[in-house]
């Protein structure tokens, strides 16, 4: 079968996010210093570094890593390895974490890094030696009271071991603090891999409440069957929700009955494409997944899956965004015009930086939670933060996204500003 790409709209990922702040700081009437200020990154880091290939080859490589704001705080944000890392792409996903951070009130700035690779194309060792080449580069960017990575698309906690370790052969000593979303055994936490997936549930079962309805029964698609898009599917399950249909790069499958998650993760996990699976359901596209009727639809892919070709096919009840940027403006205003209500991917999907959040702040300490402790706080962290967006929507009367970035930048804005929060 072809292979079924996730295609972007025709806005970048940078014009989605500059569009979005534009928008926001008219409506706050920010000062035109403020808005240069906060259109741009601080900093942007640029490299080409050399790998040694297992057939002794040279091959070269191109990495970023971007500071959007450290106004708040230390910057943070993922590493992503894909074919797809570009520098605007990166800038928008900075730009994305700033909000984010700022909208769950955590104490940080917004980055992001990436390298324009496909990994699934090296193997382990030439991997490694990527990855320890890239932190070599980026050992004078970042750092514990800096910037601090964390995994992201292509990317885990075995990438993340291996970054903490070049970074600290060059320190002469451990700096667990420099990375998160690392394995326990080195400083890691309890909970991080599922934390984003996690979160998303908590975040959908909170809009369900609100709209007078309950996750028992509901019916979910998700786009995207990695790390979020599983944990998400898995809590939700959990919660009495009913994933219908699935899908990763290749293309999905759809049963309208409810989907065997366990035999697809399993699928997975040896190496199959879910456009390949036999015996799940019937096997779609991207495409026809995200038009598939549902009460909830989560992007968890990449960016502008949802877009102004196919806003107006989405049937879903609800969109929760498990992904960062999948609607470009375009998209979000046809789904507007029809009602049907996001869930913004700063709200959405920050369970992951909270989680990292307290991996930080155990590292720091050197006392480290149990898992209890860990979900107690997420859940007491996406709640407070929904409830706060959910408010100020209803109070501006305007989408739960406005309002998300609205509250966002003003925090940011106030942070910049001399006189230290006062407008």
């Amino acid at each position: 079968m072809a292979q079924d790409p996730i295609l972007p709209g025709h806005s970048s990922a940078y014009e989605t996010a500059l569009a979005q702040f534009d928008s926001v700081a008219e409506q706050l009437g920010l000062e035109d210093g403020l808005r240069r200020l906060l259109r741009l990154a601080e900093r942007e880091l640029v490299v080409h570094f050399p790998v040694l290939m297992d057939d002794g080859a040279l091959h070269s490589f191109t990495g970023y890593r971007i500071q959007h704001n450290n106004a708040r705080g230390p910057t943070k944000g993922g590493i992503r390895f894909h074919t797809g890392v570009n520098l605007d792409e990166i800038r928008a996903l900075a730009m994305w974490m700033t909000w984010k951070c700022a909208v769950l009130n955590l104490p940080y700035g917004g980055a992001k890094g990436g390298v324009t690779v496909d990994p699934r194309l090296l193997s382990l060792k030439e991997l490694e030696r990527l990855t320890r080449r890239f932190a070599t580069e980026l050992c004078s960017f970042i750092g514990p009271q800096t910037d601090i990575p964390a995994p992201d698309v292509g990317t885990n906690d075995r990438t993340m071991a291996w970054i903490m370790d070049t970074y600290s052969r060059n320190k002469g000593y451990a700096v667990p603090a420099v990375v998160t979303g690392k394995p326990v055994g080195i400083g890691g936490t309890i909970g991080r891999r599922e934390a984003t997936g996690e979160g998303v549930a908590i975040i959908t079962r909170e809009a369900m409440k609100r709209a007078g309805r309950s996750l028992e029964g509901a019916t979910v698609v998700i786009q995207g069957f990695g790390n979020v898009g599983i944990y998400a599917a898995n809590f939700l399950t959990q919660a009495g929700a009913q994933t219908i249909a699935v899908s990763d790069s290749s293309g999905g499958v759809f049963n309208s009955k409810g989907l065997d998650l366990d035999l697809i993760l399993h699928f997975k996990q040896e190496g199959g494409r879910l456009c390949d699976m036999v015996g799940a359901g019937d096997r779609i596209t991207n495409s026809e997944l995200l038009e598939l009727p549902c009460d909830v639809l989560v992007p968890a892919a990449l960016e502008g899956a949802i877009n102004a070709e196919n806003a107006a096919s989405v049937q879903a009840g609800m969109i929760v965004e498990g992904a960062n940027g999948p609607t470009t403006a375009e998209g979000d205003a046809a789904l507007a015009s029809r009602g049907i209500p996001v869930v913004p991917d700063i709200l959405a999907n920050a369970g992951g930086v909270v989680v990292s959040y307290f991996e930080w702040v155990q590292d720091l300490q050197g006392l480290f939670w149990d898992r209890e402790s860990i979900q107690r706080g997420l859940e007491f962290r996406m709640t407070t933060a929904y409830d706060q967006v959910r408010q100020l929507a209803q109070n501006q009367k305007t989408s739960l996204r406005l309002a998300a970035h609205r509250l966002a930048v003003q925090r940011v804005a106030n942070a910049m500003r001399p006189s230290g929060g006062h407008a």
